[in-house]
């Protein structure tokens, strides 16, 4: 089996825009047979405060977008929606989104990000999996369709991150001391 081109050079990783509002709507029309994001909800998100939307953008095509919203008070953020153009699929643009989704988080100074993924959405769940997020809950009928929706977190804290790269790197034992 072939693996799928990376993303191309030409991707741009950048807030979202008032501008890219159609193109956002038209997204998630393209991305979701249900449960979609309603244009004013997406122009809430642009602007919100607590909340950062992301997008990849081709040119001036929009390719995909992440939604991470940081609840105050909180000490974790939540990946609320993440979408590719169903043509531009499989080309390394979701990974590359959601390593944004946690920098913005990190940013932030959250310690992790949690999100919902529907029950049946394997390629998703193996995505998440992939990247170190774990399985912690389930919330039962939570989508349209009565889906459950699987819950997963992914501890981000670069604090303690920080401190091990600053020890330097683990040096094998010397075979030969004098």
């Amino acid at each position: 089996m072939s693996r799928p081109p990376a993303p191309s050079a030409s991707v741009k990783i950048r807030p979202g825009r008032l501008r890219d509002l159609d193109a956002l709507v038209a997204l998630e029309q393209a991305a979701f047979a249900t449960d979609r994001l309603s244009r004013r909800s997406l122009r809430h998100f642009l602007v919100a405060p607590g909340a950062s939307l992301i997008v990849a953008a081709r040119g001036e095509e929009l390719a995909g977008y992440a939604l991470v919203l940081f609840p105050s008070r909180a000490r974790l953020a939540r990946l609320y929606s993440i979408a590719v153009a169903p043509h531009l699929g499989r080309r390394g643009l979701g990974p590359l989104l959601l390593a944004a989704a946690e920098r913005a988080t990190q940013r932030r100074g959250r310690k992790a990000m949690r999100l919902e993924v529907h029950e049946h959405n394997t390629r998703a769940i193996a995505r998440y999996e992939k990247s170190g997020y774990r399985l912690f809950g389930r919330h039962h009928d939570y989508y349209d369709d009565h889906g459950d929706a699987l819950r997963f977190e992914k501890p981000l804290d670069i604090r303690r991150r920080r401190r091990r790269d600053e020890r330097g790197p683990v040096l094998p034992p010397r075979a030969n001391r004098l």
